[in-house]
């Protein structure tokens, strides 16, 4: 088993930057159109050489894919798409020797309907052990016609299926995202000792954490009461009430009345009950929560020492590109997170949202739609670039931790022209299309512009060939293959690559941050300083003066800075 040790000071996870892998669009090994874990370990060099210093994969284990993994038939078998736990444990082994942590996806608030789990209790009668793992309930009205509750589904329509037993109408069973996702009970005590066993097995093979999927989920309000709201997995709906009027650590207005599914009191016990778990083991592992919580002072709450080390930072996603807005999400989960003494995280993009390249884009940059397609507003794509890597400067200079997705540090847009009859996401299929669904940020990367499908597949071609990436790549993904990009001055990939040295050197994860005097968000201008880097990010429309004789250590474009001035649109790295 690989073993890390921690910083005399500091966890590795502290102020680590972690990279979000999505398998089944990174790398294909083996031709088949699918990403792969020997895809994955084919490009562990090119991770390392970047400067990052873990890698996060989203679910690889046995699943039909309804929802691309996140329905889990099997916690402890690898899917054959990817492989199996043999090219997890060489690709695992290889990670270590590079000095790469890895984190691994845990999907606890619901299974695959054809987990062994789920079937046993189609097969069995109401009220029985095998039922009680899941939420089944009768329904209402005569003859329970009617669910259990109005609950909808995160991914659109009712949140309840009716099952059929014995040939006739049954009961209902609880899913708050696809209806092969049925949730689990966690007031079942086998549930809680089956997900522990599961965090065993992969803590046992070596793994130095798990991201959790739907953190905040698991726990229900006791009764199951209707609602009347309506959320869903990542909103900028209650940030974008805030636009352009936030000043620091005005509070968010919490849901009223609160979700009886979201951010129960009840998740915390399970949260350190998996604290304790972890705990037998070397090596800082560690535990980071997906967990949609509007107010961060709820979302401190599951990273306090007894629970989890990190939770996303959504706030900051959601703030878009915007001074204020960003100034205010920094500020706020500082405070917030220093209250429970943890640190922060910060990300701009990830498997489940408009890449922020395309978002920054708009004619409105704090939108946050919910996947794009042709019919839609398309974004002006060098503009929401040049603002996506200033962004990306202001980040990688705060103190904490950063989440970067795959393809980012090649600036990839969203493909916002994908046709429905390529799109896959659930999401697309449960709203009729309203939602345009995720399927735009997760298309397979480009590697080698001048192959088919820009150099995606390698390794023994199928016969005729490799077979087509699993979602179409649009013309545009040439242009940002990462064999264009690198060693070339000026690249995104080039970019990435010096902030994260710079940032290693003068430990910028583990520094403290300060608003510098130029800090003006009411002007467009966010300006910190951390340590001996002082940041300058001008969102607004013209030049900012830089200080007198700065030095320049790293700016986000080449042509950021000219004669003592900042452009619009841009950051800038200066000597404090």
């Amino acid at each position: 088993m690989s073993t890390f040790q921690p910083t005399p000071t500091k966890p590795w996870w502290a102020s680590a930057v972690i990279y979000q892998i999505y398998p089944r669009s990174f790398a294909d090994a083996n031709g088949d159109g699918m990403g792969d874990l020997s895809g994955i370990s084919g490009k562990l060099e090119y991770l390392a050489a970047l400067g990052i210093n873990a890698i996060w994969l989203s679910p690889f284990y046995l699943s039909p894919q309804a929802d691309a993994g996140y329905d889990v038939a099997d916690y402890r078998r690898v899917d054959p798409l990817f492989g199996d736990l043999q090219d997890f444990d060489e690709m695992l082994s290889k990670a270590h020797s590079l000095g790469l942590r890895v984190i691994v996806d845990l999907v606890p608030n619901h299974t695959s309907d054809e987990h062994a789990w789920f079937q046993e209790a189609l097969a069995s009668p109401s009220g029985s052990p095998a039922r009680d793992r899941y939420m089944f309930r009768d329904g209402r009205g005569i003859d329970g016609v009617e669910p259990p509750n109005n609950w909808r589904s995160i991914f659109g329509g009712g949140a309840w299926t009716r099952v059929t037993e014995n040939g006739v109408p049954g009961q209902w069973y609880l899913h708050l995202f696809d209806t092969k996702q049925p949730d689990l009970n966690w007031e079942n005590p086998e549930v809680h000792a089956e997900m522990e066993s599961v965090l065993r097995f992969w803590l046992d093979r070596g793994v130095d954490g798990f991201r959790v999927d739907v953190a905040h989920g698991m726990v229900k309000a006791a009764g199951l009461p209707d609602w009347e709201g309506q959320t869903a997995m990542v909103s900028g709906d209650e940030t974008n009430t805030l636009a352009s009027q936030s000043p620091a650590h005005q509070q968010k207005p919490a849901m009223d009345p609160p979700s009886p599914f979201f951010d129960q009191d009840g998740v915390h016990e399970i949260y350190r009950a998996w604290n304790r778990v972890l705990k037998e083991y070397d090596g800082d592992r560690m535990l980071v929560a997906e967990a949609w919580v509007e107010q961060p002072e709820r979302l401190a709450l599951y990273v306090r020492p007894d629970e989890m080390q990190q939770a996303f930072n959504f706030d900051f996603l959601l703030a878009g590109w915007d001074a204020q807005r960003m100034a205010a999400a920094v500020d706020n989960s500082l405070l917030a997170n220093a209250a429970v003494g943890a640190p922060a995280t910060w990300v701009l993009s990830n498997h489940d949202t408009v890449r922020h390249t395309s978002r920054f884009g708009l004619l409105d940059p704090t939108a946050f739609p919910k996947g794009i397609s042709a019919e839609d507003e398309q974004p002006d794509e060098a503009l929401g670039l040049a603002r996506a890597r200033a962004a990306t400067l202001l980040m990688f200079a705060l103190p904490g931790s950063a989440y970067v997705y795959q393809g980012e540090e090649l600036g990839l847009p969203e493909h916002t022209t994908l046709e429905a009859a390529f799109r896959q996401d659930p999401s697309f299929f449960r709203t009729n299309g309203v939602e345009r669904g995720r399927d735009g940020c997760r298309v397979p990367l480009p590697w080698k512009a001048s192959e088919p499908g820009y150099g995606f597949s390698s390794g023994t071609p199928k016969e005729g060939g490799h077979a087509a990436p699993w979602l179409p790549q649009p013309p545009s993904f040439a242009h940002y293959a990462a064999d264009t990009e690198a060693g070339v001055a000026g690249s995104t990939v080039e970019l990435y690559r010096s902030a994260l040295e710079v940032r290693a050197a003068h430990a910028l994860g583990v520094g403290t941050h300060a608003w510098a005097p130029q800090h003006d968000p009411g002007a467009g201008v966010v300006a910190f300083s951390n340590g001996p880097i002082t940041v300058l990010v001008n969102a607004g429309s013209v030049p900012l003066d830089l200080p007198p004789a700065a030095e320049v250590v790293l700016a986000s474009t080449l042509d950021s800075v000219s004669q003592g001035k900042l452009a619009p649109n841009s950051a800038v790295w200066i000597a404090s």
